[in-house]
């Protein structure tokens, strides 16, 4: 506002002067022409025409009031600039400083987001790491124990191939991952897994009791015994590292005859021993 006053005083100065001088000229020039028409004319002729170059130092006169007049104008209007510099240059610093404080609470706030987003991480490895053990720790409970007959009394084969024994009496099944309808077991988990197997029979001078633990269709290990008269059991154990789905099952020998009855003494058991 203050320099756009000084600028319109300067105009209306400079064009002042520019009348100014117009008018000096024209008068001068007027002056002369009458001087040289008139060079005959008596002195109080000539004293008219001096007295007509008067205006100029009149003119002259208030050109020097108004420069005087402008002189104050300016110093006070240079002092008032002078204040607005040093009030722009406080602003300026003010500004700065708001501009420095800014880019803190920025950092801040960044540093803030990134620790939001730490945690946030942690969090989720820590309920990933809980949703682990909980699932581990629920098949880790692996364990069946069944004997043959869930009903009655009675031997079993002989038969002239392979077949697989269902032991449908179960007496503890948890994590489920033995089949009382099949007689198969599948490993729901990776790890090392206990197995055993009993068989009774009655003694025959042709028949043995017997029975083999299989795995994904191979055989493993075998209970078998043989007694031409009286009684014929046998048992056998094993540890095997399954993998996940692998299949394990009791297959009754060829020819062969197996007992079971109200003492259930042909069992199949396992349970799983830690994971891997």
């Amino acid at each position: 506002m203050q320099r756009r006053k000084l600028r319109k005083e300067m105009g209306m100065i400079f064009l002042l002067l520019l009348i100014c001088s117009l008018s000096t000229a024209e008068i001068e020039t007027k002056s002369d022409n009458k001087t040289n028409s008139h060079v005959r004319q008596t002195e109080s002729q000539d004293r008219d025409t001096e007295s007509l170059s008067n205006p100029p130092e009149t003119c002259t006169q208030d050109i020097n009031g108004v420069l005087r007049e402008m002189t104050g104008s300016l110093a006070g209007l240079k002092v008032q600039v002078g204040y607005l510099e040093r009030d722009n240059e406080a602003k300026a610093r003010e500004l700065e400083l708001l501009k420095n404080e800014l880019d803190m609470i920025k950092q801040q706030f960044q540093a803030q987001v990134e620790e939001v987003t730490t945690v946030k991480a942690m969090a989720n490895n820590t309920e990933h790491q809980v949703e682990v053990l909980w699932t581990e720790g629920k098949v880790k409970r692996v364990a069946f124990s069944t004997s043959l007959s869930a009903k009655g009394t009675g031997d079993i084969g002989p038969f002239n191939t392979h077949v697989i024994l269902v032991f449908r009496n179960v007496f503890v099944n948890i994590g489920n991952a033995y089949n009382p309808d099949t007689g198969h077991f599948i490993a729901p988990v990776r790890g090392a897994y206990h197995f055993e197997i009993h068989i009774y029979g009655h003694g025959h001078p042709s028949r043995p009791s017997s029975a083999a633990l299989i795995k994904n269709g191979e055989h493993v290990v075998i209970a078998y015994e043989y007694q031409s008269s009286g009684s014929a059991d046998s048992a056998n154990g094993v540890t095997l590292l399954l993998e996940i789905g692998d299949d394990v099952f009791v297959r009754q020998w060829p020819n062969s005859w197996i007992y079971d009855g109200p003492l259930q003494p042909t069992t199949f058991s396992g349970h799983l021993l830690f994971t891997m």
